[in-house]
């Protein structure tokens, strides 16, 4: 890339870094400094403010940067990416948003502890969502060494490695000095600009076509040197039954996933009331549906107007192509039409980054103090210990990801988010819904539910395709490959829920029914919710 596109770029994210900062500087200090402040943002977000901020979590690099470009690569099987983040939401609307605002106070394991023996839950609870959290916040730090590398040419490994241990060191920063409400304002603005960027592309993209979709679509198969097959299913999934089985369990992992995300669940505790939880998804359903459509219009528009070889030739996975449809919709390289949009489109890419790790390491440092060390020190009711643990875990959280970041800098962010999805799917979706919904569930099936289904989610990814035995493995030089599966979805989120109910089945204490028709009554409305 010129001198200009890396200057203008250089100095709209140092304008974004500066603005989140002021942001942060000012809340840290006008906040309490209680716990609840912390976690929460003292729940005073509306449901349109804690819509955008929901869309704006929501909204990764994955998206972003991923779907387009595997849809830019895939054409039809990149779609479905899409159709799972957005049908995700309907899970989460029906089944979670409310229940979850009344039952819980911070996080995840607060709606399962209600009825349960507290120590046992919270340290099951908390591990699966700081290893959730992990698996996420990778895929972003991966996004970002991507547009840096873009930006910088591709020549420079070390400067992706500064990105990302930069990036890590913002999200250190946002999340110690300005708890959730920091980062809800962090993600508002992001999900602003975000749409904004995302209108403006699709728009000149239609522009190009002359609002012809069907002109576009044939294009882009034409172009992708796979004719109609670009536009029909199989050409990523359908190559033999493996890849078959691969797209079920992805599928799988995507729609039941969303509802298990800690950094999710813990946006319903910023509203006051339960239905202004279940206003604030409506706003984010509209807003996230929105925004994959257009991403739907830039992928084919990639693979149209780039074609897949140029995407794949600047980053192997995908992960480049908004970034390289800005620059030619703009005008071309060394056009300033071109240098302005894809500077435009790369800071906001990276503010997307920035703000999707706030929130995650938000979550996982939340999960880290109040359930891990609230469980091990028995201090839960100290909140000003807590926060701190709280701002030291964050520090941790930001170390481990930045390690993993680093190691998996080659892979497709989209694909990186479907193995979080799919822990989070397999641990945290079957212990919630058997808590909220099952009159028998017992702690000892919370806790099976919880291993049960994490330990076999991660030992499947170490034994898959993704870690050996193949050239795009993160350790291609060696082969303990035992599982075919890229995605362990498909086997580990039956297993979370058989677990679940044998542990249950098999549990010497009777179930507390007293306790589970108080939580039932508090979870429907809303009584003595925090």
């Amino acid at each position: 890339m010129t001198d200009e596109h890396q200057t203008l770029a250089l100095l709209l994210f140092s304008g974004f870094v500066a603005v989140t900062l002021a942001i942060t500087t000012w809340v840290s200090r006008n906040r309490r400094g209680s716990a609840e402040e912390f976690y929460t943002g003292g729940r005073l977000f509306s449901p349109i403010e804690n819509g955008f901020a929901i869309a704006g979590d929501y909204m990764s690099a994955a998206s972003f940067l991923g779907v387009t470009g595997l849809i830019a690569l895939f054409g039809y099987d990149g779609l479905l990416y899409v159709v799972g983040f957005l049908v995700a939401w309907l899970v989460v609307l029906f089944l979670v948003a409310e229940l979850v605002r009344n039952c819980g106070r911070f996080t995840l394991a607060d709606v399962v502890a209600a009825r349960m023996r507290e120590r046992p839950v919270r340290i099951a609870a908390g591990t699966s969502s700081v290893t959730v959290s992990v698996l996420y916040l990778v895929a972003q730090m991966v996004g970002a060494g991507s547009l840096v590398a873009l930006l910088l040419g591709g020549t420079s490994a070390a400067a992706r490695a500064w990105t990302v241990i930069g990036v890590g060191a913002l999200m250190v920063i946002y999340v110690s000095l300005g708890g959730m409400r920091a980062t809800t304002w962090i993600q508002i603005v992001k999900a602003v600009l975000l749409l904004g960027g995302t209108i403006v592309l699709t728009v000149l993209v239609l522009v190009r076509f002359h609002g012809n979709l069907d002109r576009l679509l044939l294009t882009a198969a034409e172009r992708s040197g796979q004719g109609e097959a670009f536009l029909a299913p199989g050409l990523k999934y359908g190559g033999d039954w493996t890849a078959r089985f691969d797209f079920i369990s992805l599928g799988l992992a995507l729609v039941l996933g969303t509802a298990g995300l800690p950094h999710i669940l813990s946006r319903f505790y910023t509203v006051p009331t339960a239905r202004a939880a279940r206003r604030s998804v409506v706003w984010a359903v509209g807003l996230i549906g929105g925004f994959y459509l257009m991403t739907i219009v830039l992928g084919f528009g990639a693979a149209a107007i780039l074609g897949p070889d140029a995407v794949r030739g600047s980053n192997a996975s995908g992960n480049t192509a908004v970034p390289l449809l800005a620059l030619d919709l703009g005008g071309g390289a060394g056009s300033t039409g071109g240098t302005v949009l894809f500077a435009v489109v790369a800071a906001v890419a990276f503010a997307t980054i920035l703000a999707v790790v706030a929130g995650i390491t938000l979550a996982s440092s939340a999960s880290v103090a109040h359930d891990l060390y609230a469980s091990l020190r028995r201090r839960s009711g100290k909140p000003r210990s807590e926060v701190a643990v709280a701002r030291g875990a964050a520090v941790g959280v930001g170390v481990v990801a930045i390690a993993l970041g680093l190691l998996a800098r080659d892979l497709n962010v989209a694909f990186l988010v479907g193995l979080a999805f799919a822990v989070a799917a397999s641990a945290n979706l079957p212990v919630l819904l058997y808590s909220l919904f099952w009159r028998g569930f017992t702690t000892r099936g919370a806790v099976w539910a919880v291993y049960g289904g994490l330990i076999p989610a991660v030992v499947l990814v170490v034994l898959s395709p993704v870690v050996s035995g193949s050239p795009d493995s993160l350790f291609p030089n060696v082969d303990f490959q035992y599982f075919p599966l890229q995605n362990p979805g498909l086997v580990s989120i039956p297993l979370g829920f058989l677990a679940g109910w044998l542990g249950t089945a098999t549990a010497p204490e009777a179930p507390d029914e007293a306790t589970h028709a108080e939580t039932e009554v508090r979870s429907l409305t809303g009584a003595g919710a925090a």
